[in-house]
Parts: structure tokens; sequence; C-alpha cells
């Protein structure tokens, strides 16, 4: 798939002189996440999560040369007051907003400080403390940036009420999708049921009750064929990734099994204005674009990921995201899901974690934790029963609304 030959050997991905450029991931850490009642305020978080990164990779804050933070609602330099709660080194702290991929933002700036050179070992972090209801345009009183991608969709339904911009968003998406290869609700459906059971198995979820097929349709109709129980909820959480080179890790004993193998990031084309394929207004052509330049960077296709941590803000973005990542060609999402082949057992296990539907998707926090939940499954170490088994190379997929789209292959 892609033009990307499938491995041949999979102890390719054994220690080579090319692997020891790629970057380590010396250090994740995260925090439960939480509704938004529940929860700490954002630089506690931060700075809790960045104290877990720290401690796994063995290393103090004064080790890090540049940091990155991500979030989306708060004010600027928050990422300054967030780090300061860990210490003031005087280090560059540079505060990263690109919407829900923010924290993907943040670690490809990371891993490419450190694989240029520019330093020898960097921090991500993200973190948000959202507020309850639906996302929603906090300046109105200049343009939107998401206004050509609501006029679309307004434009292919005819939508005249007032209806949140992602729920309009990735509802249209859905309906076109279905309009084109004619999946039925249930489909959709059992990816929120997926979803709630692999949540039940990580005590990091805010939702980890199971639902039946017939509960999620039953719930309240948000638009179109969305209903409730098909939305990720706001929450509030942190997470953290520490970035350095080989020799850096090697001289401090740090552990070098997880390594950034190769990652893509794109922006929106014209194509994302296409009224007749509203899927690329959400993100199925950059994402699409990322991952193949991620794939090729990393010497890998579709067919050699073991586990994946993708971006299911809703169940329509999950099913949309198996064909452009590459997982199931385009239109088979459905015999893809019937068939098992997203969860234990089947081809690829997809959001271990319970990904955004369960876990939850403190927006500027979500990318770097997909990380985390990546790295303790490479290590082996993922807790709670949810450990994929012999797990060598993993996806993580990440994508912003107006728009950036990151996929980054760990192995």
């Amino acid at each position: 798939m892609f033009g990307v030959e499938r491995l041949r050997d999979r102890r390719a991905l054994e220690r080579t002189d090319a692997t020891v450029t790629k970057p380590v991931l010396a250090g994740v850490g995260m925090t439960p996440f939480t509704t938004p009642s529940k929860s700490a305020a954002y630089d506690v978080m931060a700075a809790d999560a960045v104290g877990r990164a720290l401690t796994d990779a063995g290393l103090e804050l004064s080790d890090v040369r540049q940091a990155f933070a991500s979030y989306v609602y708060g004010d600027s330099t928050s990422g300054q007051r967030a780090l300061y709660q860990v210490g003031m080194t005087g280090i560059p702290i540079v505060n990263v907003n690109n919407n829900c991929s923010s924290g993907s933002s943040a670690l490809w700036l990371a891993t490419q400080a450190v694989t240029s050179g520019a330093v020898d070992c960097a921090l991500a972090f993200g973190f948000e403390q959202m507020q309850r209801g639906a996302l929603k345009a906090n300046w109105e009183d200049r343009p939107n940036p998401l206004q050509n991608f609501i006029d679309v969709a307004k434009e292919r339904y005819d939508v005249v009420e007032d209806i949140p911009m992602a729920l309009l968003l990735f509802g249209a998406a859905g309906a076109d999708y279905m309009e084109t290869y004619g999946p039925a609700p249930e489909t959709f459906a059992q990816v929120a049921v997926k979803a709630r059971r692999h949540a039940a198995m990580n005590p990091n979820a805010v939702f980890r009750d199971t639902v039946t097929v017939e509960e999620v349709l039953a719930s309240p109709v948000l638009f179109k064929s969305l209903t409730r129980l098909q939305a990720c909820p706001p929450t509030n959480g942190a997470a953290a990734v520490i970035v350095c080179s080989d020799d850096f890790a090697r001289a401090r004993g740090i552990d070098t099994t997880v390594r950034v193998l190769g990652q893509g990031f794109a922006t929106d084309t014209p194509d994302s204005f296409d009224a007749d394929d509203l899927g690329n207004a959400v993100g199925f052509g950059i994402s699409e674009t990322a991952a193949q330049q991620a794939y090729a960077q990393a010497g890998v296709g579709p067919d050699d990921v073991d586990v994946v941590e993708l971006h299911d803000c809703f169940t329509v973005n999950e099913v949309l995201t198996y064909e452009s990542l590459g997982l199931t060609p385009r239109g088979t999402a459905e015999k893809f899901i019937r068939n098992g082949d997203n969860t234990y057992g089947g081809q690829v296990v997809v959001n271990p974690s319970g990904g955004l539907l369960s876990k939850g998707h403190p927006l500027g926090a979500t990318g770097l934790a997909q990380i985390t939940e990546l790295t303790w499954q490479l290590r082996g170490t993922a807790d709670g029963g949810r450990q994929v088994d012999g797990a060598r190379v993993a996806l993580q997929h990440n994508v912003g609304l107006g728009g950036a789209a990151i996929v980054t292959v760990l192995g």
C-alpha cells in the first residue's frame, strides 16, 4: 500500500546503524483524564505529567534543552506557567496551538529539534483545562478559521440550524460516507462499543463502563446519525514525552527500546473543500498524506503495524481513519469492523487505551497521551490486561480541524 513495500523480515527493526539515528523516546507520562468538574488546574496537571516523564527517563528538568507546550484553551504563555511549576531553568519554551493535533505538533517540533542536532534532549508536554459543553469559537469579532469548512458542510446538506462546529463537520462527513458506501448505523456503534471495552482495561480512562450497540444507538441523537455515545466528551488532563538523541540516551543509561521511526505532517489542500467528498473536510486527505510520509520515512507499511492510537473524536472519524491510514482499502471499513480486525485477535489493535471516545480528549494533551500509550505497548508494560502481545511497530494519528494531520510511527 502507498507504494511502500511491506517489511519482508521483522528483524529489520532490530538495532542497526540506520535505526540508532532515530530519536529515542526517553520518558513518557500522563495524568488520569477526568471530566472538567473533577479536575485540578492546568498548571498542576501539566507539572504532574512532566514530573512523571522525567522520572520515567531518570532525568532532571535541567537535562532538557528545549520545551514545547501544547494547549488550545488558555492564555498566551500558559506553557511557561505550567513548566515553571517543575522548575525555572531558562530554556526556550514554545507554545503550540494546532487545535486537536496540538500535542502531536509539539512532539513533531521536539523530534525535529533532536533530529537536526539543535539539541540532544527536548520535552513536549500538553494539557487542557476544558469547559463543559460543545467546542466553540472563542473570538466572535474576527474571521472563524473553520468557516470555509463549515460552509462546505452546510452547502452539501442545506443546514440552517445552529449546530456546534465539530458536530456539524463530522456528522456531515459521516452522512456522506454512509451515502457513498452504505454501512449500517450499527457499524459506527460497534466502534463505540469497542472503545468502551478497551477503556475498561485502562485506569487512565474517563469512561470505563461497557456499553452495547443498542445502548449506543438509543442515546440522544446529536446530528445526522451521530448519537451522544458516539462523541468524545470534554476532558481535562495532561501528558508529556521526552525525546533525545541516541548518544544522549546511551551516555545516561536511558532505555532505547522505543524510537520515532517516521513522522508525517500535512495541512489542507483545495480538496478539503470539495462538497462531494466531506471526508476531506475532517482530515481524510491530509491524514492519508501524513501516513504516506510517515510510512516511507519509517520504511514500513500499514500491514506491519501491530497497534494504533488514532483520532476517534467521533465514531465516524475512526471509520474514516482506518481507510486513510491504509489499514483497510477505501470503502471497506464496515467489513474491517465486523470481522473484528480492529481489536485484539484481529489484524491490528486500534485504540487499546479506549481512544478519545472513552479515555477522553483534552485537546492539547491528546497526541502526547497517544504516544505515551504506544510507548508502554512497545515496552510491553501496558497494564490492566490491555497489552498487545508482541507489539513491535506502532502508529499514532492526530488530526486538528483547520487543519493539521500528523502521523508518527514508533518501533
